[in-house]
């Protein structure tokens, strides 16, 4: 007697719906365990995107050096680092005056928090936030890395040049100053000084865990900043690769900024130089360790879901005893018994499967709606791979129990009470 792998499934099926109860205790750590790996998976992934996204809109072409690696204005920085020189403005200089590959260089002056002892705020009457960044740069930043403006427009040369107290402020920072939606031509008051609002950029897209720097951003001109903060010295250059040629432009910056530096051949850089790509790439390797440990976890529970898998396979051998006694004296081979019981498992731990899967979806939905700062998306692979090892598993833990079965002496098995 021949069984085909639809009627084998179907019988998985009703075997499975029969111990309901059973069956979903038996399944819990497969269902925990898919949850968990799906639901990091979609929060790393948005993440990764939106992480993506913000480092495209400071210019794909861009190459940053500065004194230290990552956020200027971090107090958490390596102390190797923090004791290095500081990066001059004349070093933009050089670099554009000899850098072949290099279009244009931008310079960008990151003040402090609270460079002068206070934490900063912008106020106009009635409104107050210190949720800002500041920052002076040249003219010419709009042409490295063009941004979109939601009103006004960036400032001129003309007006870096006579040192104006102009101001282009982040989207989220304008509403939070100006709530009815206008803020070009009027004036607000940050650290003791008056600033006029000349324009405000556009919503950011992508950022850090949903949170964009540039949407609580005050930009003003470079002399500006010069001349209100004569004692930071944070800052950033920023060379825009002609295109085609980022990766000679940033071999012939590094070169440049190395004999500036006057450093020997065997000597490391005390400066740090990036791109968006590279800046990527890091990011990637600290995900990839988040991925590790959360599918370390998860296999705990797919393991314990496994062995449940296999323990309540070998009950019901010992249940159906009897019926697999029927099944060979009609004529069932070992092959078929085998394929039953490994339907069985597979459709148990597949159930389990679908459940972590629409678990984790309806979890990662949960998480979007009430911390929008954290992107989440779930990706298809990820879907996709948990279904596959939520079935992988019931083969695994399935084939002794199949196999016992299939072993079973009929005589003995129709005798069996």
């Amino acid at each position: 007697m021949n069984v085909s792998p639809g009627q084998n499934f179907a019988m998985a099926m009703d075997a499975v719906w029969a111990h309901r109860f059973r069956s979903m205790l038996t399944v819990l750590g497969i269902v925990i365990g898919i949850t968990t790996v799906v639901v990091v998976a979609s929060l790393l992934t948005g993440l990764r995107a939106s992480v993506v996204l913000f480092f495209a809109q400071l210019g794909p072409d861009s190459i940053f050096i500065s004194k230290v690696s990552g956020d200027p204005n971090s107090p958490v920085t390596p102390i190797k680092e923090r004791r290095r020189k500081p990066v001059k403005v004349e070093y933009a200089d050089m670099i554009g005056e000899t850098a072949a590959n290099v279009e244009m260089v931008g310079v960008t002056l990151n003040i402090p928090p609270a460079p002068s002892g206070s934490i900063i705020t912008a106020k106009v009457p009635g409104f107050e936030t210190d949720t800002l960044t500041m920052l002076g740069t040249l003219p010419n930043a709009e042409e490295i890395a063009p941004d979109d403006f939601d009103q006004g427009r960036f400032f001129t040369d003309e007006e870096n040049d006579r040192v104006a107290h102009v101001a282009v402020l982040g989207y989220d920072l304008a509403r939070a100053l100006y709530p009815s939606g206008e803020a070009v031509g009027h004036t607000f008051m940050v650290d003791g000084a008056e600033f006029t609002v000349i324009g405000v950029f556009a919503k950011a897209k992508g950022g850090f865990l949903g949170d964009n720097p540039l949407d609580s951003v005050i930009e003003m001109p470079l002399k500006t900043a010069q001349s209100r903060y004569p004692q930071v010295d944070r800052y950033t250059i920023t060379a825009k690769a002609k295109p085609g040629r980022r990766k000679d432009a940033f071999d012939e910056v590094d070169g440049i900024m190395r004999r500036i530096r006057g450093l020997k051949k065997d000597q490391e850089d005390d400066f740090a130089i990036s791109t968006p790509d590279q800046i990527v790439e890091q990011f990637d390797k600290i995900t990839a360790l988040i991925g590790l440990v959360a599918i370390a976890i998860s296999a705990l529970g797919l393991l314990v879901g496994g062995i449940g898998v296999m323990n309540i396979m070998l009950v019901s051998v010992t249940e159906r005893t009897r019926e697999i006694g029927v099944r060979k004296a009609l004529g069932a081979r070992r092959i078929d018994i085998i394929a039953q019981f490994l339907a069985e498992a597979m459709a148990l731990t597949g159930v389990g499967g679908l459940l972590g899967i629409v678990s984790a979806i309806l979890l990662t939905m949960l998480v979007g709606a009430l911390v929008p700062a954290l992107p989440s998306v779930v990706p298809t692979w990820a879907v996709v791979t948990a279904f596959s090892v939520s079935v992988a598993i019931g083969l695994f833990f399935g084939v002794w129990p199949a196999v016992k079965a299939s072993r079973l002496d009929p005589v003995d098995a129709l005798r069996y009470e």
